[in-house]
């Protein structure tokens, strides 16, 4: 299905195609009249790896070799390919792809489990999870009956386990246990039903309180994760996707992909109070921190870029060149490069964010979706 499932394709509604989820075979990429160019001089503005300059890449970067993930045996960056129900593994070093790993039906978000042994792939039509070696990034297990996993989170304090099922507009919050002889286990708490199509979850610091995205019913939601009951849900701006918390918990930061702006709202009173509404760009859908417990990156689907907001200004301080729909995003330990999934062009992108330049790109599956490395910059 589809993101907002009134998507139409015409010329007054291009900002809302280019900004759907894709999540269905036939749904094609918004043609180039109906989004925001690529920067001519953006070396990905043919959007091939040729166009790049290989010098500039991650692999080659002397000054930042020890503590990106440019080292004989450091560990895969891993991208979802949703529409192809695979996994690419790409080798840091070289930045090619190794090869491809299947996955169930619609792979979409990835997490790292309480032990830190496993990646999570949620698949999201499959109803279920599949575990990788995050180190060397073979599959280790399949998780079955996890209904409509679409994006997931562990609680901070790893008791909790929290899914949004696109799908069948449910939150579902599951016990976590971890056997003496490793790994965990998931015991359905609550299926929490929701309006239509929750998309995106965050959970606070102290693991008491789990926010999510309601993108069709533009709306924002919160659950107490002890007693697994809502507490509110308030509207919000056109087509919220992903949420992010400041590092003290007061202030929720919700993606319009609907719009062109981030809403900021104060949490720490009930219900929550709108803030500010700060302008990023057109489309703007998913969040990664910066590391330093005080910036975020958001992606901006449509405008083709990504933005960095101050979370205690509430301002944008940097934008960088993202080409073709950027998604989710991680990180480089020393914050030089940022790896986006392309959605668009089926590629993941290497930013620069010292020259502020496209620098690489590697061919990958369709519809890529999740990006996800275990050597990253730091998650508050």
């Amino acid at each position: 299905m589809i993101s907002r499932r009134s998507c139409v394709f015409s010329s007054a509604a291009a900002l809302l195609v280019a900004a759907c989820d894709a999540r269905v075979p036939g749904v094609a990429a918004p043609s180039t009249a109906g989004s925001a160019p690529v920067p001519a001089s953006s070396p990905a503005s043919s959007l091939a790896a040729s166009a790049v300059d290989a010098a500039s890449a991650p692999a080659a970067s002397a000054e930042s070799a020890a503590s990106s993930p440019g080292a004989p045996g450091r560990p895969p960056i891993f991208v979802l390919n949703s529409l192809d129900a695979t996994i690419s593994v790409i080798d840091p070093v070289t930045m090619t792809e190794l090869r491809r790993l299947p996955t169930g039906k619609e792979p979409h978000h990835l997490y790292l489990s309480p032990d830190e042994k496993s990646l999570l792939v949620a698949n999201a039509v499959g109803n279920t999870i599949t575990l990788v070696d995050p180190r060397t990034g073979q599959i280790q297990r399949t998780m079955t009956d996890i209904i409509d996993p679409y994006q997931l989170r562990f609680s901070p304090d790893m008791k909790w386990f929290v899914t949004a099922a696109n799908r069948l507009n449910h939150i579902d919050i599951y016990r976590v246990t971890r056997p003496a002889a490793g790994g965990f286990e998931l015991a359905l708490a609550k299926r929490t039903a929701t309006g239509k199509t929750p998309s995106h979850v965050i959970i606070d610091t102290k693991s008491t309180v789990v926010y999510g995205s309601i993108q069709d019913d533009d709306q924002i939601t919160s659950i107490d994760l002890a007693t697994q009951t809502t507490r509110w849900t308030v509207p919000s701006g056109k087509m919220p996707a992903d949420v992010f918390l400041s590092a003290d918990d007061k202030t929720l930061f919700v993606g319009l992909t609907g719009d062109s702006v981030v809403e900021a709202y104060d949490v720490s009173v009930n219900p929550p109070k709108l803030v500010k509404r700060i302008p990023t760009g057109a489309g703007a859908h998913a969040f990664r921190a910066w590391g330093d417990k005080r910036h975020v990156l958001v992606s901006n689907r449509v405008a083709n870029t990504i933005s960095r907001i101050d979370t205690q200004t509430l301002t944008v301080v940097d934008n960088y060149p993202a080409p073709s729909g950027p998604d989710c995003m991680d990180l480089s330990p020393d914050r030089k490069f940022i790896y986006v999934a392309s959605r668009w062009a089926g590629k993941l992108t290497v930013i620069d964010t010292e020259q502020k330049k496209v620098v690489r790109q590697v061919n990958v599956g369709k519809s890529p979706h999740g990006v996800w490395t275990l050597e990253h910059a730091g998650r508050l």
